[in-house]
């Protein structure tokens, strides 16, 4: 079998935060892409403005770099099992993985979530022991450790015996020792090019490139980015695109892009084992294969996974609807939810019985606030419901999404977190003490029990509990009401400015979410309650002026910090009866109706409905 020794396809895969994005821009810098006088940003590879903010990567990403004599084209795939859909697509294009493993952390959530996906496709892993050069770094028992997840996951023997390089991508160094640093990544790129099977030579078979990513560009439409896994493609040439449905539709090659470094060069064709970016196609597909006109044969076609969670995305209208965005819209919106459909395939958009509102699900909280963040900085306006699991009938029984969590907390704080965790129906899996004062407990919690539990889990550990989960199966729906919030809300009575007086009358009631001077208005939710009923509230009222001076008069009085909640904790905690508004410059939580007496109405409707 013929081998194209020059190249090498791999995807670099690990838990969110163990340095995977920082590994690949030392790779790029060390093997000479950039030129000397050239302006690169730290992480590179995360190039939009919410990648850079949360340090995380949303979009898998390829680049390829020229080491010696070989092309080694590297996928950067998301950590957040949110993202899970491109990182097992990905695993198809690949040859080999590299897994980064944090050497202090060790093995987390999603390094088991991103590991399994590339075991299940037969891929032979190098794993990167990171961070080496942290304090209280353990390289020895983080192997063991990840020995251990391999073994669970059913690795067989080919993959058990993985090479290990130790590395410090922050400072651009590794090592086949974790006593010692060389001064550079040399061990990593002579261990991918050792360990990591070079792609079979087949050019002079029919072709056959299967589509895993996609992309859009106003200019040439929808890209298909993919794996030339035989043949060769070259620019002009006249394909058949295999559809998902069994059709097979002509189309003529327009371009075709490499990848070198950050950026996408054309070329004139393609081999196999080559990754490349194709354009020509308008409703090409995730999973569909191109193949010659006269051997139509196409690849299996790639599972994609199932949303889990929904939320109904309405047009704003409440009283401030239109003042601070730009497009506010039905059909703009509607637009903007399709534009997303042609590269985020894990996505579902289906319309309601209104023309205002859309149901849209997703693979969590993630993967819904990030669409919403990237809508409100576009300039859209919008309001967004409590989010729901989406409950499946397998073999005629109810099921619903289990996660499986892991938590790291202080020891004197596991019982407060069991407890919680016993009241969201969480199952305990495994509790490890490694003796420094932090107990690592594992459990299965159904994910409507986690939609709102992050804000109670920093204040029952004080901010010192670390939460982690990913998806873990679907299993029969548990009986009865799972997690919510527990608190009512402080709702404001009528539309004007919050004033410091308004909030000092009312700041024993519990906790306030505005500050002075902020605008509000009827129905809008100002504060948490502390009781478990609502309490409308005036935070508007103005202090009576008189005539007369007292003598405490000049005494200023002060009120407590408002609570500024981010878009993600106002997500998680709404309740049924309540929206977050979402604009470019405003996240406001609000009741569904906003007048009072209206409010009391639908709930004694609502009460008898359910008596009856």
């Amino acid at each position: 079998m013929k081998l194209r020794n020059d190249l090498r396809n791999i995807a670099i895969i690990a838990h969110v935060d163990h340095g995977k994005t920082t590994l690949v821009d030392q790779l790029l810098h060390q093997a000479g892409t950039f030129r000397a006088n050239e302006q690169v940003a730290e992480r590179a590879m995360d190039s939009n403005d919410l990648e850079r903010e949360r340090g995380i990567t949303i979009l898998a990403k390829n680049t390829a770099i020229n080491y010696k004599d070989t092309r080694i084209n590297i996928l950067d795939t998301p950590g957040h099992a949110d993202f899970g859909g491109e990182v097992e697509r990905i695993m198809k294009m690949v040859d080999g993985v590299v897994l980064v493993v944090d050497a202090y952390e060790g093995c987390m959530p999603q390094t088991r979530f991103v590991l399994k996906k590339a075991l299940e496709q037969n891929l032979n892993p190098v794993v990167v022991v990171n961070k080496i050069d942290r304090d209280f770094a353990r390289p020895e028992e983080v192997i063991d450790e990840v020995l251990d997840l391999f073994i669970e996951l059913d690795a067989n023997e080919e993959q058990l015996e993985f090479p290990v390089v130790y590395a410090s991508a922050i400072n651009g160094t590794a090592s086949l020792d974790p006593k010692q640093q060389d001064e550079n990544m040399e061990a990593l790129y002579e261990t991918i090019i050792k360990h990591v099977p070079a792609p079979v030579d087949n050019a002079e078979e029919p072709l056959q490139f299967q589509v895993a990513l996609l992309d859009y560009n106003d200019y040439v439409g929808r890209i298909g980015i993919g794996r030339v896994f035989r043949g060769t493609m070259k620019v002009g040439q006249q394909v058949s695109l295999m559809k998902l449905d069994g059709t097979a539709k002509s189309f003529r090659v327009t371009k075709i892009f490499g990848f070198q470094g950050l950026k996408r060069v054309e070329i004139e064709e393609a081999n196999a084992g080559d990754l490349i970016a194709v354009s020509g196609m308008e409703d090409i597909n995730v999973g569909e294969t191109v193949c010659p006109v006269d051997h139509q044969d196409p690849l299996p076609v790639l599972r994609i996974d199932e949303p889990t969670l929904q939320m109904t995305f309405v047009v704003n209208n409440s009283p401030f609807a239109g003042r601070e965005g730009k497009y506010v819209t039905a059909r703009k919106i509607e637009e903007r939810l399709q534009s997303q459909l042609q590269t985020d395939v894990s996505l579902r958009v289906e319309p309601t019985a209104s023309p205002d509102a859309w149901v849209v699900s997703g693979r969590g909280e993630l993967h819904l606030s990030i669409l919403i963040e990237n809508m409100r900085r576009e300039g859209y306006e919008l309001q967004v419901s409590k989010p729901e699991v989406i409950i499946k009938e397998i073999d005629g029984v109810r099921c619903e999404p289990v996660e499986r969590v892991q938590i790291d907390v202080p020891e004197e704080h596991t019982g407060s977190v069991m407890e919680s965790m016993g009241a969201r129906k969480g199952e305990m899996v495994d509790m490890i003490n490694n003796g420094n004062g932090q107990v690592r407990l594992i459990f299965t919690v159904p994910s409507r029990g986690l939609i709102g539990y992050s804000t109670e889990f920093l204040s029952l550990t004080r901010g010192f509990g670390i939460l982690n989960h990913t998806f873990d199966s679907y299993q029969p729906m548990q009986a009865g009401q799972v997690g919510g919030r527990r608190q009512g809300v402080l709702v404001s009575m009528e539309n004007g400015k919050a004033t410091s007086y308004g909030i000092q009358g009312i700041e024993d009631r519990g906790v306030i979410f505005v500050e002075p001077g902020t605008e509000v208005y009827e129905g809008m939710i100002v504060g948490e309650h502390n009781r478990d009923n609502d309490l409308v509230v005036n935070v508007s009222k103005m202090k009576q002026q008189t005539n007369v001076r007292s003598a405490t008069k000049d005494q200023t009085t002060t009120i407590k910090k408002a609570r500024i909640m981010s878009l993600e904790e106002s997500l998680e905690y709404l309740n049924d009866d309540e929206y977050c508004e979402v604009t470019p410059e405003s996240i406001r939580l609000r009741k569904k109706i906003l007048n009072k007496n209206e409010r009391e109405k639908a709930a004694k409707k609502k009460k008898t409905a359910g008596l009856s």
